[in-house]
């Protein structure tokens, strides 16, 4: 078995674990959304495409690796940036992590410049901090900023 194989069969069974998990907290309601909406959604998602891509690799004749050296760089860093981004979160606030999280995929997908990759970053940190903690009044971590 090939390692994309088995990365498609475990994200997939996750993805399933996922929902079926989160089915347990409630969706709520529109107005009111309960805690296993989003999660909910998230795994259907990742159980699809995953399945969609154990159907593709079952259906391919040739044997070509996933990822190629680049491929591969860009997912450590990726992988990399992400787990810094839950690490650093507490200590320095959701809002601005999420700034310099998204600024760093931007330069890791090779995002030409420095003004499209800032203006990337602050609109999705600034649309995150509308979004939850100004229209759906979720605490946010602030971390040591305050």
């Amino acid at each position: 078995m090939k390692i994309e194989t088995f990365f498609a069969f475990f994200t997939l069974v996750l993805g399933a674990a996922i929902s079926v998990l989160s089915w347990g907290y409630g969706f709520g309601s529109l107005r009111r959304p309960g805690p296993g909406l989003y999660p909910f959604f998230i795994g259907v998602a990742i159980a699809v495409f995953s399945a969609f891509i154990l159907m593709s690799e079952s259906r391919s004749r040739t044997r070509k690796p996933l990822l190629d050296k680049e491929g591969a760089r860009t997912l450590v860093l990726m992988t990399l940036t992400f787990s810094l981004w839950i690490v650093a979160m507490p200590l320095l606030g959701y809002v601005v992590v999420t700034l310099l999280a998204t600024y760093a995929f931007c330069k890791i997908m090779k995002l030409e410049g420095w003004w499209k990759p800032l203006a990337v970053s602050a609109g999705t940190a600034l649309f995150i901090y509308a979004l939850f903690d100004y229209w759906l009044y979720v605490d946010l971590p602030r971390g040591l900023l305050g």
